[in-house]
């Protein structure tokens, strides 16, 4: 069966680095389009940023622009996101997601997911 294990999280301070893993089995990874999705306690679970099947188009929320980088390893079968200069208001739980080809911004688009890493900013 599909598996996605995500890695990476824990707690930083405001203005700090890190680096998500999301790893999947189960599934022709190359085939896939990833993305990030996040939940805060209390919120919606919202959209961060999506990777094509190859890696040659990525999408980012405006809240992630210019601080996330998402990137591909098929090879790995891994899907990465540099996370830089986090901010309090980035504190959520953070899921990747997988879906046929090409990238989606909605939930609902994506047919696999993880159970998540928590991701804690101080400030």
């Amino acid at each position: 069966q599909v598996q996605l294990v995500e890695s990476g999280g824990g707690l930083v301070q405001t203005g700090g680095s890190l680096r998500l893993s999301c790893t999947a089995s189960g599934l022709t990874f190359n085939t896939y389009a990833m993305a990030w999705f996040r939940q805060a306690p209390g919120k919606e679970r919202e959209f961060v940023a999506a990777i094509n099947y190859s890696g040659g188009s990525t999408y980012y929320a405006n809240s992630a622009k210019g601080r996330f980088t998402i990137s591909r390893d098929n090879a790995k079968n891994t899907m990465y996101l540099q996370m830089n200069s986090l901010k309090p208001e980035d504190t959520a739980v953070y899921y990747c997601a997988a879906r046929r080809w090409t990238i989606a911004t909605i939930a609902s688009d994506y047919n696999y997911w993880g159970q998540g890493t928590q991701v804690s900013v101080s400030s």
